[in-house]
């Protein structure tokens, strides 16, 4: 190498040093340097901490999860060995989701809920909730919690009860309209395979009726060694339909029939009222003032344990019903058969449910139209006297009452008239009698009673005349008081200033809720009518019950007590009742005048002193009298010889 190749690699040295010494970082910029570097250092330090955190979160989740999976499959096994525990071959139906079923025609709409398979909403589509106007609320027999039937019974020593159990709704569909064919629901609970018992609902177009089935099937090995009964639990409350919730109390109770035999109820005015029947009972029904729940069995209930509470508010409730009705397990796949009546207490349409045989079953004596005779009338005279009218007339029902208590009061009026007559010759005999009285002192009295007997019998007078006729007349006054309270005709009618005449009329509400004992807190116009003419009416005819005696102790007190009592008592009764009263009242007050100017006392006392004068016929007890008293006086003659 020579000596220009050195100098020129000596040079190169040089420069590649002296650059590498201008271009070398200050200190600033080697710190800035180092700061980045460590930043950069950091990041990534975190990054592999947050992966490495992530990693173990996620595997500390598969173990949870894994974990939580066995604890599920666990709890699962425990609850299905509780459930066998507790329902043994149903226990496959205590778990589900309760559903709503609507069963519907033009008259009723019930839901049914599939835990239980009972019941659940009763809706009348051809009525409304009463109260006050205007009534556009639907009227619903109950609702919710407000009802529930379960059927009980043993299965491998284990207490059952339906309303604790899942059914399936075999077709699936949540609304069945009846509306145009009969339409059936079909719920079913479920046993084990093959096993079950089915709840079947029928529904036929425009009937208040519904058929309720109850069949088992293949369900004996597991029933029949415990179960020689089964228990149909049914509990109700009853809803306040109407205005006058006391008067609807004390027409709200439980009603049942003996199997082909007389109806009975609960006594309805006690706050407890409890029954218990060893035989057999045909139905049951749960009964308010105008509307009713009837289970009617096709066969019979071999037994009833029947109890009502009344409720303490009245705001919403008047009672709760409830009831337990056994009836005999068969083996070999039993079915029960039962319908129920959802519907108006009415007479006519009570009447014509009968049974399969065509026998009656006397569903129209939940009606209280009165006992024996008061209920003859009603049924056979008032009721078709009634629905004649009200098929002339329509819906008036003020002009319907009017006309038929003017048909009634004319119908009667041979007996009114026979009546006052009596009492006519009672009063125009009253001289004579105070001169029998005169002569004979009262410490003779069987001598005064026979002298005024014998003047009675002298001129053709029976003292008993006017009374009979009168009685005659008093089936139909108590059967009018049975019959409009009860008459759903009258529901929701209105007429002049009373809104409703199966309620009170109001022409005034007392404020602030104030309240008068024994009267209300209102004030019944009809009532106060009804007490006016009553009085009128009594004052007219005073003398007549006595034959002119005014001074008969507590006449005169009852007298003017009787139409204050009456005041007391119809201020909260039905309007339309008290509206007939009233009526009836005025036309006794026309009557009395008609035949006062109808008979002349001074002519019927002149007719009675010639019957003095004529032979009186023997009657024929008078005849037999003397032919005893002939033999008696021959019988001694004979002892005497």
């Amino acid at each position: 190498m020579d000596k220009n190749q050195i100098f020129g690699i000596i040079i190169i040295v040089a420069l590649l040093i002296g650059y590498g010494i201008y271009n070398q970082p200050s200190k600033e910029e080697i710190a800035k340097k180092q700061r980045e570097q460590d930043s950069l250092r950091k990041v990534l330090v975190e990054q592999g901490i947050k992966d490495s955190i992530t990693q173990a979160r996620d595997s500390v989740t598969k173990a949870l999860i894994v974990n939580k999976l066995d604890s599920v499959a666990a709890d699962t096994a425990t609850i299905k060995k509780d459930l066998k525990t507790d329902f043994g071959v149903f226990s496959s139906s205590a778990l589900g989701n309760e559903k709503l079923i609507t069963l519907e025609n033009q008259k009723i709409k019930i839901k049914f809920t599939t835990k239980g398979a009972y019941p659940y909403y009763a809706e009348l589509r051809n009525f409304k909730a009463g109260g006050k106007k205007p009534w556009d609320k639907p009227l619903i027999l109950f609702n919710n919690d407000e009802n529930k039937f379960e059927l009980k019974f043993y299965s491998d020593n284990k207490d059952i009860s339906t309303s604790d159990l899942y059914f399936v709704n075999i077709k699936g569909d949540s609304i069945y309209d009846a509306s145009k064919k009969k339409q059936t629901v079909t719920l079913r609970l479920n046993a084990g395979e093959g096993k079950y018992i089915d709840f079947i609902y029928s529904l036929e177009p425009d009937s208040y009726l519904m058929k309720y089935d109850i069949q088992f099937h293949n369900l004996d090995d597991d029933l029949a060694a415990n179960s020689s009964y089964l228990d149909l639990y049914w509990k109700s409350k009853i809803r306040r339909q109407e205005k006058g919730a006391k008067w609807e109390n004390q027409n709200s109770t439980i009603y049942y029939r003996y199997y082909e035999d007389e109806v009975k109820y609960l006594t309805e005015t006690s706050d407890e009222k409890e029954e218990s029947e060893d035989t057999r009972i045909g139905w049951i029904a749960y009964k308010d003032q105008f509307f009713s729940t009837i289970l009617i069995a096709d066969k019979y209930f071999s037994s009833a344990d029947m109890k009502y509470t009344k409720d303490k508010t009245f705001v919403k409730y008047l009672k709760n019903l409830e009831s337990t009705l056994s009836v005999p397990y068969e083996t070999g796949n039993p079915h029960y058969g039962f319908t129920y009546y959802f519907g108006p207490n009415d007479f006519d349409i009570l009447k014509k449910i009968k049974r399969k045989d065509g026998k009656s079953l006397s569903l129209n004596r939940i009606i209280p139209l009165g006992w024996s005779v008061f209920r003859w009338v009603n049924i056979y005279i008032i009721i078709p006297l009634f629905n004649g009218l009200g098929y002339l007339f329509g819906n008036n029902m003020g002009l319907i009452i009017l006309i038929m208590t003017l048909l009634i009061k004319l119908a009667l009026f041979p007996f009114t008239f026979k009546s006052y007559k009596s009492s006519a010759k009672m009063r125009v005999l009253k001289p004579q009698i105070d001169e029998i009285n005169k002569k004979i002192p009262k410490e003779k009295s069987m001598e005064r009673q026979q002298a005024t007997m014998a003047l009675y019998k002298k001129v053709g007078v029976n003292p008993m005349g006017g009374c009979l006729p009168m009685l005659f007349q008093m089936p139909f006054l108590i059967a009018m008081f049975r019959f409009f309270p009860s008459s759903i005709e009258l529901r929701q009618k209105s007429f002049l200033w009373a809104s409703d005449l199966s309620s009170y009329d109001s022409i005034w509400n007392f404020p602030h809720g104030f309240s008068i004992p024994m009267y209300g807190d209102h004030i019944s116009l009809f009532a106060l009518l009804m007490a006016v003419a009553m009085l009128i009416s009594q004052l007219l005819n005073k003398n007549q019950m006595s034959g002119g005696n005014t001074q008969m102790p507590g006449m005169k007190l009852m007298l003017y007590l009787m139409p204050v009592m009456m005041v007391l008592w119809f201020n909260k009764y039905s309007a339309g009742l008290s509206y007939y009263y009233f009526l009836s009242n005025v036309i006794t007050i026309i009557q009395t005048l008609v035949i006062r100017r109808m008979i002349n006392e001074d002519d019927l006392l002149s007719k009675l002193n010639a019957n003095k004068k004529k032979a009186k016929p023997k009657s024929n007890w008078q005849k037999r009298l003397e032919d005893m008293q002939k033999v008696q006086k021959q019988q001694k003659n004979k002892k005497r010889r």
